[in-house]
């Protein structure tokens, strides 16, 4: 019993002595303090290398005077079209041209047989003549005192008359000949020659041809872009391109569609441009300052803006939001980059804006890819 007593005593004693030290460390906690001081030591060349700047590659791209275009899908028209009519009834007694005839101004279409109109204006100049005399015979005797001023009166009413009656019939014989009131062409026939016609009846189609009209309709988005008068082309079905001018613009819209009518007007004195043929209108805008770039220079901002990064002299990032000029089959036309401005065409996606980064001029090969893609996108 007495050992026991003196073994715990010194058990006492010992632990009395081991907290007076201060050393709480058990063999577990020496090692985990030995690895944080290893793990604190192979920490320190990860953040040296965190703290390296991105490398990003970046070229200053021309800028250049570009027009936005439009492209709407049409149709070309003749520049007026006629229903040429019968302006009395009769007998066709000419018909002085064939469908597809080449008219002018003031030609003669076709004829109607007078069947006697003419002889009425025959008959009525001898009744003018004779009123004439009748009229001078009479004015002469009232002047003398003869005849009273009312026989005078009578006379001259008598020749007015005769007048009006000539020109009555002289219009009559002018309705029976169809006259073409432009130059055009005869797209079709109504009647043959030996037919009979009514007053009112059609004879022909007159088209006129020069210039021709590419029609379309313009949405209201892009309807800032055109303007009257500004060059304008039509890429017809045949492949052929040709160049003309804006002259209407509809400024009420179609209530179904929420469109604006559009004509572009070409020259076509040869008549080699028929109506009806499908086309495409391209208009053309005001010219403006951009940028050619290749699709893939641009980016999203943390807004989700539409825009490119450049670096500043400093070599820190800069976000440009952008308006998008003309869409071309190798680039975007952008507006809103800075003149000379070194855009960021690798790496654009790995840096955030406000951050200084490594800029590096791209190497040749880039370059003469972004020149090529901005060719082909300016073109």
């Amino acid at each position: 019993m007495k050992i026991n007593r003196y073994l715990a005593i010194l058990v006492f004693l010992g632990s009395a002595a081991w907290i007076a030290t201060g050393e709480f460390s058990f063999v577990g906690s020496a090692s985990s303090e030995e690895e944080g001081a290893t793990v604190a030591e192979s920490s320190e060349p990860q953040i040296e290398a965190a703290t390296q700047l991105q490398t990003v590659g970046v070229a200053v791209i021309p800028q250049i005077m570009h027009a936005r275009s439009v492209n709407l899908s049409g149709v070309t028209q003749a520049d007026k079209e006629t229903t040429l009519t019968a302006r009395a009834g009769g007998v066709i007694g000419e018909l002085l041209v064939k469908q597809g005839d080449r008219v002018t101004k003031g030609q003669v279409i076709a004829r109607i047989a007078p069947e006697g109109r003419d002889a009425a204006v025959r008959t009525a100049q001898q009744v003018l003549e004779q009123r004439k005399a009748e009229a001078e015979a009479t004015l002469k005797l009232v002047e003398r005192g003869t005849l009273a001023k009312l026989q005078g009166d009578a006379a001259m009413s008598a020749l007015r008359a005769a007048e009006s009656e000539l020109e009555a019939a002289q219009a009559e014989l002018e309705r029976l000949e169809i006259i073409a009131p432009y130059d055009g062409v005869i797209d079709k026939l109504h009647v043959e020659e030996g037919a009979a016609t009514d007053s009112g009846k059609p004879v022909a189609e007159l088209i006129a041809l020069d210039p021709i009209i590419g029609v379309g309709e313009v949405n209201e988005g892009d309807l800032g872009v055109v303007r009257l008068g500004a060059e304008a082309e039509l890429r017809l079905v045949t492949g052929r391109t040709v160049k003309g001018t804006v002259r209407y613009i509809s400024r009420a819209a179609q209530a179904a569609t929420r469109t604006y009518t559009v004509e572009v007007e070409v020259p076509n004195p040869d008549f080699s441009i028929p109506a009806g043929m499908t086309t495409e209108l391209v208009l053309r805008g005001e010219p403006v300052l951009a940028t050619p770039v290749p699709r893939s220079v641009v980016a999203l901002n943390d807004n989700g803006e539409l825009g490119v990064r450049t670096v500043d002299d400093n070599n820190v990032v800069r976000f440009h939001p952008i308006d998008i000029v003309d869409d071309s089959t190798g680039a975007l036309i952008l507006g809103g980059i800075p003149k000379g401005a070194r855009v960021i065409v690798s790496g654009q996606n790995f840096v955030g804006d406000g951050v200084e980064v490594n800029a590096v001029d791209a190497d040749a090969a880039m370059i003469e890819k972004l020149i090529a893609e901005t060719a082909t996108g300016d073109s």
